[in-house]
């Protein structure tokens, strides 16, 4: 189901981006992510 297959990928977007958000800006770095980044490396994740 499309759906079904949709919301968990879109979940799992929203996770990573709460994930990442909640690190500071050297851990951020320190993984190699610019904070303005989050959004298309979650996107990639999922």
């Amino acid at each position: 189901m499309n759906i079904i297959r949709n919301y968990r990928n879109w979940r799992r977007y929203r996770d990573t981006v709460s994930e990442l958000s909640r690190l500071s800006n050297r851990e951020l770095n320190d993984l190699g992510i610019a904070r303005g980044d989050i959004p298309y490396v979650a996107r990639k994740a999922s």
